[in-house]
């Protein structure tokens, strides 16, 4: 199995590149975002997911492992195939996904090419409960960050719980981390 290639763009296709890594040519399908900001001749990693069928070998990817791990997730829904997971990641951003499928957006997922009402809930239904929930996916969403502000907040002695409730008021204020630090402390010293 092939799971991380790292080299260059030869080529890009219509939702495909071409990666050389030690003089061998890599066509992995991606989802558009990427696809977008690939230029040919630009050094490149990608973390990739093998699809052995029987009449050919295909390599799937993505930036980072996470989304990896979803789409992996993705494929244990009956009915649903690597070519139809792809194009969910194509079609918007991991949190937004994540979200979706959480809130039960069965419309979300029927705008997606080669998705039906049918599959759409099937996807709801096999997935909800691997991911948790909504409150999880919120402090994590934008991982490093908030990741960042729990930490610091424990520092300050305050607990998970407190840290977490700090961090859904002040998740949506513009600002670096470390501003978003000092209004959760304003946020818990008022308590």
């Amino acid at each position: 199995m092939i799971s991380y290639l790292e080299g260059t763009i030869k080529h890009k296709g219509t939702n495909n590149l071409i990666i050389l890594t030690g003089n061998v040519g890599y066509k992995v399908f991606v989802p558009i975002h990427i696809l977008n900001r690939a230029i040919i001749d630009n050094k490149f990693s990608i973390y990739t997911y093998t699809n052995v069928r029987d009449d050919a070998i295909e390599l799937f990817g993505f930036e980072n492992p996470d989304d990896l791990a979803l789409f992996e997730l993705f494929l244990t829904v009956p009915g649903v195939g690597p070519r139809t997971a792809l194009n969910v990641f194509s079609a918007s951003q991991t949190k937004k996904i994540k979200e979706a499928i959480i809130k039960g957006d069965v419309d979300f997922f029927t705008t997606i090419p080669r998705l039906g009402r049918k599959n759409a809930q099937k996807i709801i239904i096999e997935l909800r409960s691997k991911l948790g929930s909504l409150d999880e996916l919120d402090l994590t969403a934008e991982g490093g960050e908030n990741k960042e502000i729990m930490e610091a907040l424990k520092i300050f002695g305050f607990s998970t719980n407190e840290a977490k409730e700090a961090i859904k008021t002040i998740r949506d204020l513009e600002g670096d981390t470390s501003f978003k630090i000092k209004q959760a402390l304003k946020y818990l010293g008022k308590k």
